[in-house]
């Protein structure tokens, strides 16, 4: 069956550079390269090529740090076992170790394959990584152990049933879907590209028919052709995304957290439901004493007898507990002697020592309570009011440890009840916050537990969820059907930390691993906490929102400049038979409208307190109005310079040159905020790009450099018209958001 080992696929870093360049985003990026290229655009051209490479090492940079976690994991899987060969005991290493060999698990130990049980002492392992569930959970003869989970108490004699890609945690990884996930938003933007680009070459079809019809020569119709297609199409989309980003993961990596899949960070501003696991991520997976219930004493006493039971052997996860508590607690325990000790096992089920304690020898007993109750006399009231207590903290999820004295005799009969020890996993300072949070910004979160359901209840009680939210007992299967039956009409999250949790968070929009998290998980997540719990979600959130903002705002602009341009130029093409606008105009064009774009990464935006879920439908209305405004303002703008002013063909293609320029920058103040524009202006990045662009479009206007010369008044006239518009499809803006 090969070596006890999970294999991964990894790819050459040749495969890895294919794979990138023939990405959707990568083919963006040549396309518009190209065109740049053969339109002369050199500097756009070296930009643009620069910045692929950019998203391809930051791609590759993540996919080396997953193929990383997965040889991490398989080195933690490498370490020596106690194996029983030829009748004799040796040390091997764990990836040698085959099905039929017998092995010894002890304390502290990990399992490096799944194993049955021959024979054991006071034998119990942490599953958490595996189930979910907090406690430890006692095995005996015959049990199953799973590879993954490791020993708390005892040890055992174990036969070896399954290795390598056959265990638990090798089918689960196994089966894992591999294919790589696309955000919503990168779809989006793929069929936004997709549009425009038709709309384009639709343009230069019917153009290129006309002015062929009309005899012009065909090398000046092909340039001419070529300049629409790149003033038309998104060249600058990819640039953009890019840049929006890898800027939002760089501000993250700051908060401790690190985005392995970069579209991911666009999902997460949709996500309106995210199912969180409880051990480890909501509670610390610690056992605390979290109430005492004392019997006729103090609870301090009680908790002093409790700490005298188990100081003795302070390895034990529950006695260590108790030490904790009565260290931490502040009380002057005083001196004693143990005089014997007997440790707690699966059959005695409690601890019992002999102390000389306060000048006198008394006998303490810490364990079940069904074992210590058979020791105690007790009255059948005092028994009611045991057994009442006992039902109330079992209803509100607590394990419960019975403490019992013999005050008299240092026997373990006819003891006193002295109280009962509550013990929970402790909740994260911050997971109720950040719950609070998530359900004020619109995600509802689900509780995931193994744990039994009192336990879950209680829990999900104190962080204020409704019990509808709360899941219980659950099995990996289980989680991996909520997030399909989730995705049907939510956008889903999921956070993970152990083997049990790898089909749900490969399967959700949008999979966390948690910092504790098993490095497989955190190799298959999209987005990896760095930070204990899921306090840094709440951050991760609110930039990703901006960052779906910047980028549906963004995309809202391209679609009603392209459309703007587009089709002035075909319907003015169809009347003139010319462009309005010379290929070194349409390119001039082209270059100013990239660098304001370009600065659109660094926008500011207003966060919203509710997922961005995405409105094509809306969108696309948005952009067709503003889109229409533009070409209603430049057909009168034209008709005005060619009836009133009569300035010759010449002039008036400098004066549109200049006015789609400003005009398409103004439509960013519009575009990025739903306020009137003046009360929220765009970054001070942009604010001085834009300055920028149009000092330099207004001086080669002026100047006449690479086009006619125009009149000083002829631009100031430009300019007014252009803020005069700009007022307008402001107001439009407004109405249509009145009306939703």
């Amino acid at each position: 069956s090969g070596l006890n080992k999970i294999a991964t696929e990894k790819h050459s870093v040749v495969k890895k550079l294919l794979k990138s360049l023939i990405s959707p985003i990568s083919i963006m990026f040549l396309t518009a390269a190209a065109f740049s290229y053969f339109g002369g655009k050199l500097f756009d051209f070296y930009f643009i090529i620069a910045l692929m490479f950019l998203n391809f090492f930051i791609s590759f940079w993540q996919e080396n740090k997953a193929d990383n976690a997965i040889e991490e994991l398989n080195k933690l899987l490498k370490f020596s076992v106690k194996v029983l060969r030829d009748g004799k005991w040796n040390q091997i290493d764990s990836e040698m170790i085959v099905s039929g060999d017998i092995v010894e698990a002890y304390i502290g130990e990990v399992m490096a394959a799944d194993l049955k049980i021959i024979n054991s002492q006071n034998f119990s392992v942490n599953e958490a990584a595996l189930t979910g569930e907090s406690l430890p959970a006692e095995k005996k003869d015959g049990d199953i152990i799973y590879s993954g989970s490791f020993v708390v108490t005892g040890q055992a004699l174990a036969q070896v049933i399954a290795t390598g890609v056959n265990t638990y945690f090798g089918k689960i990884f196994s089966h894992l879907d591999k294919k790589p996930k696309r955000s919503l938003l990168e779809k989006d933007i793929l069929t936004i590209s997709k549009f425009l680009s038709l709309l384009s070459i639709g343009a230069v079809v019917i153009l290129t028919a006309v002015f062929l019809l009309s005899k012009q020569p065909l090398l000046d119709v092909l340039t001419l052709d070529l300049s629409l297609l790149i003033a038309g199409i998104p060249i600058a989309l990819p640039t953009v995304l890019t840049l929006i980003i890898s800027l939002g993961v760089l501000k993250l990596s700051k908060e401790n957290v690190v985005v392995r899949r970069l579209a991911s960070l666009e999902d997460l501003a949709n996500v309106d439901w995210l199912f969180t696991d409880k051990t480890g991520t909501l509670t610390k997976n610690e056992i605390v004493v979290n109430q005492i219930v004392p019997y006729k004493i103090k609870a301090d006493e009680v908790l002093t007898y409790a700490f005298l039971a188990s100081i003795s052997n302070d390895h034990d996860l529950i006695n260590k507990t108790i030490i904790k508590k009565a260290r931490a607690s502040g009380q002057a325990i005083g001196d004693y002697e143990i005089k014997n000790f007997i440790p707690a096992d699966s059959r005695r089920k409690r601890s019992s020592v002999l102390v000389n304690y306060g000048g006198r020898d008394i006998y303490i007993s810490v364990g079940a309570v069904q074992v210590i109750s058979k020791l105690c006399h007790a009255d059948k009231t005092a028994l009611n009011k045991l057994q009442e207590d006992v039902d109330k903290a079992a209803t509100a999820g607590y394990r419960v440890l019975a403490v019992a004295v013999n005050f008299t005799s240092p026997v373990e009969s006819e003891m006193q009840l002295v109280g009962l020890l509550l013990l929970s996993d402790e909740l994260r300072q911050s997971a109720k916050t950040t719950l609070k949070f998530l359900r004020e910004n619109g995600v509802k979160v689900k509780m995931l537990t193994g744990d039994h359901r009192a336990i879950a209840y209680r829990v999900g009680a104190d962080l204020g969820l409704d019990k509808a939210d709360v899941y219980s007992e659950i099995l990996p299967d289980d989680k991996y059907a909520l997030v399909l039956a989730g995705k049907k009409d939510h956008v889903v999250a999921v956070t993970g930390d152990g083997v049990n949790d790898l089909p749900a968070v490969k399967a959700a929009d949008v999979g966390f691993a948690v910092s504790n998290a098993v490095a497989a998980l955190k190799g298959t997540a999209d987005i990896v906490l760095l930070l204990p719990g899921i306090l840094v979600v709440t951050t991760a959130i609110i930039e990703a929102r901006k960052i779906f903002a910047r980028i549906y705002s963004y995309s809202i602009y391209r679609i009603s400049e392209s459309l703007r341009l587009i089709i002035t130029i075909l319907i003015l093409g169809l009347i003139y038979h010319a462009y309005p606008l010379t290929p070194i105009q349409l390119i001039l064009l082209a270059i100013l409208n990239d660098i304001p774009i370009v600065s659109l990464a660094f926008n500011r935006t207003k966060v919203v307190h509710k997922p961005s879920h995405l409105k094509v439908k809306e969108r696309f209305i948005i952009s067709g109005v503003y889109g229409m405004v533009g070409v209603v303002n430049s057909m009168l703008f034209l008709l005005i310079l060619m009836k009133y002013f009569h300035f010759d063909w010449g002039i008036i293609s400098t004066a549109f040159f200049l006015k789609l320029t400003i005009g398409g920058h103004l439509l960013i103040f519009v575009a990025h905020t739903k306020e009137r524009w003046y009360k929220f202006l765009p970054s001070r990045q942009v604010i001085l790009a834009l300055v920028g662009t149009q000092i330099l479009a207004t001086s080669l206007t002026a100047l006449g450099i690479f086009m006619n010369k125009i009149p000083a008044y002829l631009i100031i006239i430009v300019w007014i018209w252009t803020i005069l518009w700009m007022q307008v499809t402001d107001y439009f803006k407004i109405l249509l958001q009145s009306r939703k």
